[in-house]
């Protein structure tokens, strides 16, 4: 856009004067992942190969018998089961860089491409997961009759999804964390990730009273979400969202940080001369697995604004 001019004076802008850039990239804004505070990924670092396996060992079921003085003793054999999580999946970005724009620019620009990549690579390594993962729940752990022990817990289901306001939010959190009780999941690292609508109302609900929350500050002036009834709250925009009966739902997901593995590892990063042009060429490589090992200890909100 030329500088405005008063009428009968020349305007030279785009014609003499040359269009100078910022010496600073804007500031790009990033979907945040939530699948580094959710699933488990103490297998990190063990992974050798795209494609590897990695077993991981279960403890035995053990069963306690009633002691009768004088009886004889019987005794089982430990059998310890095992889950295989594949390293089955992978992703990459490439970059290629020209001779001559390095050389002329003004910005150094390679790096911050490459860290713009690897966030881009993460976003879509999270949205995979919460798009996938939902499915794997324990079927005590979703639908409207949820709950091991009493089936009669409404956490939606596709036809009739579960509505939700700022005044029944945390009842519905607070219903997540039964159904996680029924199925005796540890009270510990347990979370649960939310559209940002849902976290909206969270801190519009009653829980905006500091006093409420149990904290000295409050919601609205800290801005973040906090813990409700064991739970840490996450925020993303990466939760899979269908139409049903005309109105958007959420595929939300809760559960037990031990109930999903993650593992992943770069493979390489390079750079290489470019032999089709003058430049270089950048990659990277990462592969990548995860698996519900432990389907009782996550559910499925299935809701709606």
């Amino acid at each position: 856009m030329s500088y405005p001019t008063a009428s009968g004076v020349p305007n030279l802008s785009g014609n003499y004067l040359p269009i100078v850039y910022a010496s600073m990239l804007l500031v790009e804004f990033y979907t945040a992942t939530v699948f580094g505070q959710i699933a488990s990924t103490e297998f990190e670092g063990q992974i050798a190969n795209y494609g590897d396996k990695l077993r991981i060992r279960m403890l035995p079921d053990i069963v306690s018998k009633e002691y009768v003085k004088g009886q004889e003793l019987e005794y089982q054999d430990g059998d310890p089961s095992y889950v295989d999580l594949d390293i089955d999946k992978g992703r990459y970005w490439g970059l290629r860089f020209n001779a001559l724009d390095k050389k002329q620019s003004d910005l150094k620009y390679i790096q911050k491409w490459a860290a713009h990549a690897a966030e881009i690579q993460k976003i879509a390594i999270d949205a995979g997961i919460l798009a996938d993962v939902y499915g794997d729940v324990s079927s005590y752990n979703k639908g409207t009759t949820a709950g091991k022990k009493s089936a009669s817990i409404n956490l939606g289901v596709s036809g009739t999804p579960l509505q939700v306001s700022d005044s029944t939010i945390v009842d519905k959190i607070v219903d997540c964390g039964v159904v996680l009780d029924e199925q005796d999941v540890p009270s510990e690292n347990r979370w649960i990730v939310l559209p940002a609508w849902a976290c909206g109302m969270i801190k519009t609900s009653e829980l905006k009273d500091a006093s409420l929350a149990g904290d000295d500050k409050s919601m609205l002036r800290s801005g973040h979400v906090g813990k409700i009834d064991r739970f840490d709250i996450y925020m993303s925009n990466n939760i899979e969202s269908v139409t049903d009966g005309g109105n958007t739902v959420y595929n939300a997901i809760f559960g037990w940080k031990g109930s999903l593995a993650f593992a992943s590892q770069m493979l390489l990063t390079e750079s290489l001369k470019n032999p089709k042009d003058f430049g270089d060429l950048m990659r990277s490589l990462q592969a990548y697995g995860y698996k519900t090992v432990k389907p009782e200890g996550m559910g499925h909100l299935y809701i709606r604004k």
